[in-house]
């Protein structure tokens, strides 16, 4: 009797490329003190809440929304200061690096560093590209010489820099992020900005400068939307067209919309947080400055890598402390890291003790 594939695992249709990575590695765990995501700890502000429900409740629901997000790209483009015809809306920022991989990776090349935020490699894997990664320098820059061969070696396809980085939280100089652009030729260059306003850095202008490059920008930090899901791409009209090709029609909701719009309408929210987000990220690493065994390392965003002489130990004693970090350890050159959200500052109190009582 044969058995059925559906059952016993994947289709046999399934492509090689999917059935042999593995799924997003994460696994929610429930504690009261939550610093695993690189979240805002923040909610969005009730009133802002009041103000996009009623905006919600205002719409037809019985209609599509815009195509393509006009209407928000718009807000955005006024919001950045950019040409709207440059601004390409998904749900999630994770959304639009799976069509970049798409519109330059596949059978072309995916380079990156290594470590770099996994979806980056995830996506390259499933959808064939050739995936090539160079070890960050050991103070977690930048290889620049080393990505510039590379970038004359390999086909061309799409270059991802993360500034600032992840998982490191280290930002390069503008003038080794600009060097790379130099270098590009015909490579799609994403700067992925997820982080930019903890760090204080901005790459609009090099994305001016140079067609083949764009901006990644999320709302799930800063802004502290990440339950909407909604991210956006800033680039040159040209750049932008041939993404927007590959975005789903109707793929943000109207409901969504309203509440990107009340928050675009009201961004004074963001710069407070930010603030002592900031505030606190200097604040928790020089209390953990001098312990005898762990390690608080620089970042510029709203994490930071605690390197420790055991992950497994150190993870499982703030789960203990009901403080759930990320583990880094199994990446090249974090042996022992966790990384480690900035909370809030009862909840950075909290881990500062607990950090304080790990041998």
């Amino acid at each position: 009797m044969t058995s059925n594939p559906s059952v016993t695992g994947a289709p046999v249709g399934v492509r090689p490329a999917v059935r042999a990575v593995p799924a997003y590695p994460f696994t929610p765990i429930q504690v009261p003190i939550k610093l695993d995501q690189n979240e805002n700890p923040y909610d969005f502000p009730a009133e802002l809440k009041a103000k996009a429900a009623e905006r919600m409740l205002a719409q037809p629901w019985n209609r599509y929304p815009d195509l393509h997000a006009d209407t928000l790209a718009a807000r955005i483009a006024k919001y950045e200061d950019w040409d709207a015809d440059g601004v390409v809306v998904t749900p999630g920022s994770n959304v639009l690096i799976k069509l970049l991989t798409e519109l330059a990776g596949i059978e072309q090349t995916v380079l990156t560093v290594d470590p770099t935020f996994s979806v980056y490699t995830l996506e390259a894997k499933m959808l064939g590209a050739r995936l090539v990664q160079v070890p960050l320098n050991e103070d977690f820059s930048m290889p620049v010489d080393r990505l510039k061969i590379e970038l004359q070696r390999q086909r061309p396809g799409v270059l991802y820099i993360t500034q600032p980085h992840a998982p490191t939280g280290h930002v390069d100089d503008l003038a080794a992020v600009r060097e790379l652009l130099e270098a590009a030729g015909e490579w799609v260059v994403v700067l992925d900005e997820a982080y930019y306003q903890y760090s204080g850095t901005d790459c609009r202008d090099l994305v001016r400068q140079y067609p083949n490059a764009l901006s990644l920008r999320t709302f799930s930090k800063a802004w502290g939307l990440a339950g909407l899901r909604a991210g956006y791409a800033l680039a040159g009209a040209d750049l932008a067209t041939q993404l927007q090709k590959l975005v789903p029609a109707f793929n943000v909701s109207i409901l969504i919309q309203s509440a990107l719009e009340v928050a675009l309408e009201n961004p004074g929210y963001v710069q407070e947080r930010v603030a002592e987000a900031v505030a606190e990220r200097g604040r928790v690493l020089a209390a953990l400055e001098d312990h005898p065994t762990c390690q608080a390392m620089p970042s510029r965003a709203n994490f930071f890598l605690l390197r420790t002489p055991d992950a497994e130990v150190a993870y499982r004693h703030l789960i203990d402390h009901g403080i759930v970090t990320r583990r880094q350890d199994r990446l090249t050159g974090l042996e022992g890291c966790l990384r480690v959200g900035i909370g809030t500052p009862a909840e950075n109190d909290a881990l500062i003790e607990a950090v304080r009582a790990l041998k």
